[in-house]
């Protein structure tokens, strides 16, 4: 009975979780599943939402690893892959005991925290089982969906249903495809041939957990006076965590899926609390001294990564390479999104227009896969606020609209030397129609033709001008970043140009 709730809480979740990375066209409204992010141990932590860590610890230190078993995605995921490297074997597949990895474990968390408290999250964000699960839905599994979704559109087109629309399907970052496909298939080759050992070997949500579901008070615990040592719990356990021949469990490991539980035909294995002197299982795992001096000196290192503002213009210049990124609005600033963001592409999923893509080297090594803003095939919209709301870390604060319109990622820069109303003698005021905020306005140029002037003042940073620009391959109009967002100066309909005009135009 255990077990079959258990598969059931752990399969709505994951398909919830990861339907919600990829509904490009809001089947079901962010607001409604925004919480499945929110309540993963890691995303909590950095955002200080400190009801889910408590209620996260609680559950382990009453049942164990639990958010491990039901709530993490990329835990779900082994166990899928091994549900089916167990039916797609050529023989019976049986695990066997093996023994904890505690350096290894102990180390990768040290180093993992050490990054972390540096600002340099690259290493957090690659291990993190979520960001991680996040990452692979968000880069391969997408395309995919909406490869469908275009196949069906073709489909029910030919047939004059116009149910599907189709939707143009492209890779937002080679880097992060690669890093997404790597890690698809080094975490499912180890689950296929061995189980859970990513949870417990290198995840370094699974060694905190796990060094609290020591001390639970509900455990799986063997019976020596019915157990006979046929050893079927040990060929069933995913986690290796189980020693039949010495009665013994390693709870630091087990992650409660309770397929033992079933195995058992003495009845020898029960969830319970520990009663008397009935249950004599005891933990095998002494963690390693050496590691734990290790995972607590991370709060005494220095900062690895440091991000320096560089806001220098590039009016006059032919070409232009943007010196400063432009973080999505409500990051703050570059460092806040560097020391709080995962990188699990929630928010790169999300956005409607398109704009956001993750990082190479933009923000530098510690900010590598972080969104970042370019206006190749959009601009932000000046309402939406659809990223600051879906972001589980707070590495991208929540926005009202009101708050949005006022909130400075970048300014406006103009480079009048290649601009076709300067170079063509030609009329064009796409930057100024595409201005939200008329921080773009046309003024008087020569022979009778106007020209963009610019007010980065009031500038949001939106990209609506560069993305319209007609010049190429560099535009003539585009925005640059600021290191630390400003709050935009509000504009006044009296700072509008006005034209005179004699009479009527016709």
């Amino acid at each position: 009975m255990l077990k079959k709730i258990r598969v059931g809480v752990s399969l709505l979740l994951f398909i919830l979780i990861t339907f919600y990375f990829l509904d490009f066209v809001e089947l079901i409204p962010n607001d409604s599943l925004n919480w499945l992010p929110r309540i993963q141990f890691v995303p909590a932590l950095l955002a200080g939402h400190l009801i889910v860590l408590i209620v996260l610890i609680l559950l382990t230190v009453l049942f164990g690893r639990v958010y491990c078993s039901s709530i993490c995605p990329m835990g779900i995921y082994q166990d899928i892959i091994t549900w089916f490297s167990k039916r797609t074997a050529k023989k019976k597949k049986r695990h066997k005991f093996s023994q904890a990895k505690n350096i290894l474990r102990w180390s990768v968390l040290a180093l993992t925290v050490v990054g972390a408290v540096s600002g340099f999250t690259i290493i957090l964000g690659l291990l993190d089982p979520y960001s991680a699960y996040g990452r692979i839905v968000a880069n391969i599994f997408r395309p995919a969906y909406m490869g469908g979704n275009n196949l069906l559109e073709y489909i029910f087109t030919s047939f004059g249903n116009y149910t599907f629309y189709r939707t143009d399907i492209f890779i937002n970052s080679v880097f992060a495809l690669s890093v997404s496909v790597l890690t698809f298939l080094i975490i499912g080759f180890m689950a296929w041939k061995h189980g859970r050992t990513y949870c417990n070997t290198i995840c370094p949500v699974g060694t905190v957990l796990g060094f609290l579901s020591r001390f639970s008070l509900f455990k799986i615990r063997i019976d020596e006076s019915k157990c006979n040592g046929c050893g079927s719990c040990e060929m069933k356990c995913k986690a290796s965590c189980i020693n039949s021949k010495e009665h013994v469990i390693d709870y630091s490991r087990c992650v409660n899926c309770f397929n033992c539980l079933e195995s058992c035909n003495k009845k020898a294995l029960s969830f319970t609390p520990k009663v008397g002197r009935t249950a004599k299982t005891e933990n095998i795992v002494k963690p390693v001294d050496s590691g734990k001096r290790l995972f607590l000196k991370a709060t005494f290192t220095a900062p690895l990564l440091l991000v320096q503002d560089k806001t220098d213009s590039l009016v006059g210049e032919k070409s232009y390479a943007r010196k400063t990124p432009i973080a999505p609005p409500g990051a703050i600033s570059i460092k806040h999104l560097s020391n709080h963001c995962t990188s699990c592409h929630l928010c790169i999923s999300k956005c409607p227009s398109r704009v956001l893509k993750p990082a190479l080297m933009e923000y530098g090594l510690g900010g590598i896969m972080q969104p970042t803003m370019y206006f190749e095939k959009g601009f932000c919209n000046f309402d939406c606020t659809i990223c600051s709301e879906v972001c589980p870390n707070e590495a991208i604060k929540p926005l009202t609209k009101d708050e949005k319109h006022l909130t400075q990622g970048g300014y406006v820069v103009f480079n009048e030397d290649i601009c076709v109303v300067h170079t063509d003698g030609t009329n064009c005021g796409a930057c100024a129609e595409h201005c939200p905020t008329q921080a773009v306005t046309m003024i008087p140029y020569e022979n009778g033709l106007t020209i963009p002037h610019i007010n980065p003042e009031i500038c949001v940073g939106c990209g609506g001008c560069e993305f319209i620009c007609p010049v190429r391959p560099y535009r003539a109009i585009h925005v640059e970043g600021h290191t630390v967002q400003k709050q935009a100066k509000p504009f006044e309909e009296s700072e509008k140009f006005e034209e005179k005009i004699d009479s009527f135009g016709f």
